[in-house]
C-alpha cells in the first residue's frame, strides 16, 4: 500500500471471541481458498489467527478523502442531470404497473454502523414489501412486479441511491450497505462473520469490490457471507483513488453488457 493510507492492525480486538463457536465458516479451507483469490485478484488481505489484519484511511489523509467526496458529488450530480429522461420513464412505468408509491426506503448500516434511509426504485408490490430488509428478494420472487424484476435484473432500481451519495450517506465504491442484524440461514451475519462490522470503516458504496467479482444478490450461506466481508476488507486495506475508478469502470462495463444481452 502507498504511503496514503494509514495502516491499524484489528486482529488482536477480534481474536478473542473466536472462542465463542459462533463462527461457523471452515477457516481452514474458505480463509485459504479466498486469501489465494484475493491475491491472485490483485487485493491481498492478511489473516492472523483466522481474523483479518486491516487497514483503513486515517485523518491525516484528508486530502484523500476529500478527493474523493468531490468525485462522489460531482459524478453523481452529472449522472442525475443525464439519467433525468431515464428516471423519469421509470418513475412514470412504475406508477403505471402497480399501486404504490414510486420508491421505497430501508434503513441500512453505514459508516461507523451509522444507520440512514437508503433509496430505491420500488420494485415490490407495495402491500408484500418487507421494510426490514430480513426477507432476501430472489430471482422469481413472487413480490416482484413484472417491471419490478426489470428494474432489479437492470440495477435501475439502485439509481435513486445517487441521492444518498449526494446527501453523504454513501459513496460511489464502497462496500455494499446491509440491513441493521441481517440474516444469512436464519442466522444474524455478525454471528458467522465475528469481524463484519470491520467493513463499516469506510462509507458503503453504491458498488464494491465484491460486486466487481461477482458477488452480488441474495447471502445464502455461511460461505458466501464470508466470501463478501472479505473482499470488501480487502478493498479497505487496499483503498486508493485509482482502484475506486477501475472499480467504476468494471462495474459500468459490466452493467452494459448486462443490457446489451438483455439480461
Amino acid at each position: 500500500m502507498g504511503d496514503e493510507i494509514g495502516s491499524i492492525e484489528l486482529a488482536d480486538e477480534f481474536r478473542g471471541e473466536s472462542s465463542s463457536g459462533s463462527f461457523s465458516v471452515d477457516a481452514s479451507h474458505i480463509k485459504k481458498d479466498l486469501k489465494s483469490r484475493l491475491n491472485q485478484s490483485g487485493l491481498p488481505l492478511d489473516f492472523q489467527d483466522g481474523y483479518p489484519i486491516v487497514s483503513t484511511v486515517g485523518p491525516q489523509n484528508f486530502l484523500v478523502l476529500a478527493i474523493k467526496r468531490s468525485a462522489d458529488i460531482a459524478i453523481s450530480l452529472v449522472a442525475l442531470i443525464a439519467l433525468s429522461p431515464l428516471l423519469v420513464a421509470i418513475a412514470c412505468l412504475i406508477k403505471a404497473t402497480s399501486a404504490g408509491p414510486l420508491l421505497f426506503t430501508q434503513n441500512r448500516e453505514g459508516l461507523n454502523g451509522r444507520v440512514f434511509r437508503m433509496y430505491k426504485f420500488r420494485s415490490l408490490e407495495w402491500a408484500a414489501s418487507d421494510h426490514s430488509g430480513l426477507q432476501a428478494v430472489k430471482n422469481g420472487d413472487p413480490r416482484l412486479t413484472k417491471f419490478g424484476a426489470f428494474l432489479r435484473r437492470t440495477s435501475f432500481d439502485e439509481l435513486p441511491q445517487l441521492f444518498n451519495i449526494i446527501r453523504g450517506d454513501m459513496s460511489l465504491i464502497g462496500p455494499r450497505p446491509q440491513v441493521p442484524g441481517m440474516l444469512v440461514n436464519e442466522r444474524r451475519y455478525d454471528e458467522i462473520v465475528p469481524y463484519y462490522h470491520l467493513r463499516h470503516k469506510m462509507k458503503p458504496g453504491l458498488t464494491g469490490w465484491a460486486q466487481a467479482n461477482g458477488l452480488r444478490g441474495p447471502v445464502e450461506t455461511p460461505q458466501s457471507a464470508a466470501a463478501r466481508v472479505d473482499h470488501d476488507l480487502a478493498y479497505i486495506s487496499n483503498f486508493s483513488l485509482t482502484l475506486d475508478v477501475k472499480i467504476l469502470v468494471w462495474t459500468l462495463w459490466q452493467e452494459l453488457i448486462k443490457l446489451g444481452r438483455g439480461t
